[in-house]
């Protein structure tokens, strides 16, 4: 199949997703978590795993496992793909996230400008200022067997701008 045929040119005007990363790595039973730097657009000063952008010439796990290293300055194994969630904001575009668990074979981290790092013990998780879905998502990831297969979500807004969560598996 050629570039032509993939049909992007007659997909303007359709529904349309920017794909991003997001991941949990943990070491033990701590979660490493980034608390979003004070001068960030989205979520200063609440916890978040790592991750973001996909670029153009790489695959989401690559996409992953490069967020990581430039966040945290970890290599990391056991990555898995843990779920994918379609986030619609009510525009033309919107966000399909990529959710990974991967394991940190050390706890020994490099600060980057996104914010700073915390190893949490799970127990302390519900104490800490998360970002609104990680409450719901974070359970469903770490519970999850080694070989559960990935789940599915879907993102939207209410009417007063919630966010509202809706699991498939």
């Amino acid at each position: 199949m050629s570039r032509r045929d993939q049909g992007v040119r007659e997909s303007q005007g359709r529904y349309q997703v920017v794909p991003r990363t997001l991941c949990f790595v943990t070491h033990g039973d701590d979660v490493l978590l980034l608390k979003g730097a004070a001068t960030k657009r989205i979520w200063p000063g609440r916890y978040n795993g790592l991750g973001g952008h996909v670029e153009a010439d790489e695959d989401v796990l690559t996409a992953a496992v490069r967020e990581i290293r430039e966040e945290a300055g970890l290599e990391v194994t056991e990555v898995r793909l843990r779920g994918i969630v379609n986030i619609y904001t009510g525009e033309e575009a919107g966000i399909l996230l990529f959710v990974f668990t991967a394991t940190a074979p050390s706890r020994r981290t490099t600060a980057s400008a996104e914010g700073a790092l915390a190893w949490v013990p799970r127990s302390q998780l519900a104490n800490l200022d998360l970002v609104e879905d990680l409450p719901a998502l974070l359970p469903r990831l770490l519970d999850a067997p080694p070989d559960a297969p990935p789940f599915f979500a879907h993102y939207s807004y209410d009417e007063e701008d919630r966010l509202v969560i809706r699991f498939q598996r």
